[in-house]
């Protein structure tokens, strides 16, 4: 594991003092891991033995001189995409290159976390919004070990068309995504689920009625099910 470039960012410890899982959240372009590790109190009522993680991207926000990003999305038009949705895979493809290089970041952490607590991939569960899901739905599959499972929140499998050849594992994947979300529109994961579905992996979408992009009470309550189911 390489430490020249780890990730750092806010942390929640377990509740119990006895860290025995981990989850990581990894959040969206133009935010950093203070946006996200809000969400870890609410998880933890349930997790008590859960430690939670919610590192930085690696990169200063093109577009937020306050914010980071985990690759550029200078060229992303969501409006281009919602009038032409045929064009969605092409789209997701022409990012992947971007995330593939940061997923070694992604991947270091992951392997540091598991360090440091003494634990497995098996009690590992990667938890992303926008592009934080798609770091995750990058990064956890082609892992050669199983993580515990990934939580997507309004993101999209980036370079689908390549999916099959670059999977080593296959994480169960849980994604919910707002039906009116205007920056990632609901069909990035319907590709996902379908392409995920197609390469074997245990996946479920969960449609949010005239949800925009973010993460609402409903979703979050599907996320803490899912995580108590293959953390435990």
């Amino acid at each position: 594991m390489s430490t020249d470039h780890l990730l750092s960012g806010p942390t929640l410890p377990a509740a119990s003092g006895s860290s025995k899982s981990v989850v990581i959240l990894l959040h969206g372009y133009g935010a950093d891991g203070n946006d996200l590790i809000g969400l870890a109190p609410h998880l933890a009522r349930a997790l008590p033995d859960t430690s939670f993680y919610s590192p930085n991207a690696p990169f200063p926000c093109e577009m937020s001189p306050f914010g980071r990003q985990w690759f550029s999305l200078a060229e992303y038009d969501p409006e281009f995409l919602r009038r032409a949705p045929e064009t969605m895979s092409g789209a997701l493809a022409a990012m992947a290159e971007g995330a593939n290089k940061s997923a070694s970041y992604v991947n270091d952490f992951i392997d540091h976390v598991m360090e440091t607590h003494g634990i497995g991939e098996d009690r590992i569960a990667l938890v992303g919004f926008s592009q934080g899901t798609m770091m995750s739905l990058q990064t956890a599959p082609r892992r050669a070990k199983q993580l515990a499972g990934v939580v997507g929140f309004s993101g999209a499998l980036l370079g689908d068309g390549a999916f099959a050849t670059d999977l080593k594992s296959r994480p169960p994947v849980l994604l919910v995504h707002g039906t009116a979300d205007p920056v990632v529109p609901i069909e990035a994961s319907r590709i996902a689920r379908d392409t995920l579905a197609a390469n074997g992996i245990d996946v479920s979408l969960h449609e949010r009625p005239n949800l925009q992009h973010g993460i609402d009470e409903e979703g979050l309550g599907l996320a803490l099910e899912f995580l108590r189911k293959h953390l435990g």
